[in-house]
C-alpha cells in the first residue's frame, strides 16, 4: 500500500505537544520500621550516655533468728554511651528550574525537599539497624552511631556452619562492629526460639522480629504456624492465606516486621522498651546562602541509637 501524495503524518508534523502524564510514579522503597516505632528521646551532647544496673540472682535469703544484719554486697551501675551521628542532604535548584512548567511537581524545589527528606530518613535507618560500630570521630572522620547489630552481645544464635559471628559489643568506652561467620546457615524455628528464650531468661520481654525479605519468607514457612485457610462462610471471598505477621512463642507474641533496610543475613528479636532513638537536632532544613543562581537547602538530623539495655534483645546471625 502507498501513502496518497501530501498527507500529513506525523513523520513530517510540524507543533505536536508531548503527551506526558502529569504525575511521577515511584516505587523505591521508604519505609522505616525501627525509626518509626522506636521511641525518640532527646540527647543534650553529641557523646550521649545512660546507665543499667542489674538485680542480684534469686537465692535461699535464709538468716537465723536474732543474726546481725550484714551489707550486701555493692553493685555500681554500668555507664554506657553512643556518639551522636551527623546525616544530611543537600538540596540545590536553579531559578530557572523553579520558574519552567514542570510536569508532575508544582514547585521543582519543594518536590527535591520532600524526596531528599524521604532518603534522609532511610539513611538514619540504616545507621540504626546494621553492624556500624561507634566512633568518637575527629576533624577529618565523621562521628558515628553504633548499630542495633553491633549492640546485640548478649542473647545470640548462629546458624552458621563456620566460626559463629563475634560481637564484642559495648566494651572498653565504645562499639564494635561485629565479625561475620565465612560460612552461614539457613534460619530455622529453632534458632529463632533460642534467642527468645535467651532475651526472656535475662529480663526481657521481646515484642519485635524484624528482618530482611529472605528471613520473612522463612518465618511464614515454619513447620506447625502456617496454614492454608478459607472463610467458613460460602458467602465470602476467598482468601489464601500464606503469610505469619504474629509468632506466637513460648515467651509471648512478637511481631514479624519486615524491613528493606537491614542485612538479610541478621534476624533482630527486639524489646522495644529497651531501644530509643536520641535526637541531638531532629530534622532540620537550613536554607543556605545564595552563591549564584540557585537556591539551596540543607536538611540535617543529628542522633543515636540508644541501646537502654541490649541483654533484653537478641539476633540470630550468620542466616544464608
Amino acid at each position: 500500500m502507498a501513502i496518497p501524495t501530501n498527507t500529513v503524518v506525523t513523520a513530517n508534523q510540524i507543533g505536536r505537544r508531548e503527551d506526558l502524564v502529569e504525575a511521577i510514579y515511584q516505587i523505591s522503597p521508604e519505609q522505616t520500621p525501627f525509626l518509626s516505632a522506636a521511641v525518640r528521646v532527646k540527647a543534650t551532647g553529641i557523646l550521649h550516655e545512660w546507665q543499667t544496673d542489674a538485680l542480684e540472682a534469686a537465692a535461699e535469703n535464709r538468716k537465723i533468728e536474732g543474726d546481725d544484719a550484714t551489707a550486701n554486697t555493692f553493685n555500681p551501675t554500668v555507664r554506657l554511651n553512643n556518639h551522636t551521628q551527623i546525616s544530611s542532604k543537600t538540596i540545590s535548584v536553579s531559578r530557572t528550574s523553579r520558574a519552567v512548567n514542570a510536569a508532575g511537581r508544582a514547585d521543582e524545589f519543594s518536590y527535591q525537599l520532600s524526596q531528599k527528606g524521604k532518603e534522609l530518613k532511610l539513611d538514619m535507618e540504616f545507621a540504626l539497624v546494621r553492624e556500624q560500630a561507634s566512633s568518637a570521630g575527629s576533624g577529618t572522620v565523621s562521628r558515628a552511631s553504633a548499630g542495633l547489630e553491633s549492640w546485640l552481645a548478649s542473647n545470640k544464635t548462629s546458624v552458621g556452619t563456620g566460626t559463629a559471628q563475634t560481637t564484642p559489643g559495648f566494651a572498653s568506652g565504645a562499639v564494635v562492629s561485629p565479625t561475620d561467620s565465612t560460612v552461614t546457615g539457613a534460619f530455622t524455628k529453632a534458632s529463632l526460639d533460642d534467642v527468645i528464650q535467651k532475651c526472656w531468661s535475662s529480663g526481657g520481654n521481646p515484642t519485635e522480629i524484624m528482618c530482611g525479605p529472605t528471613q520473612r519468607v522463612a518465618i511464614s514457612g515454619f513447620s506447625g504456624i502456617s496454614t492454608l485457610q478459607t472463610p467458613a462462610s460460602p458467602d465470602s471471598a476467598v482468601t489464601l492465606m500464606g503469610a505469619v505477621d504474629f509468632y506466637k512463642s513460648n515467651f509471648g507474641t512478637l511481631r514479624v516486621v519486615p524491613s528493606r533496610v537491614q542485612r538479610d543475613r541478621t534476624v533482630l528479636v527486639l524489646d522495644m522498651d529497651f531501644v530509643a532513638v536520641a535526637m541531638l537536632d531532629d530534622m532540620t532544613m537550613e536554607p543556605l546562602g545564595k552563591t549564584g543562581d540557585s537556591d539551596k537547602t540543607l536538611l540535617v538530623a543529628e542522633f543515636c541509637l540508644e541501646m537502654k539495655n541490649e541483654a533484653a534483645s537478641g539476633k540470630v546471625t550468620d542466616c544464608t
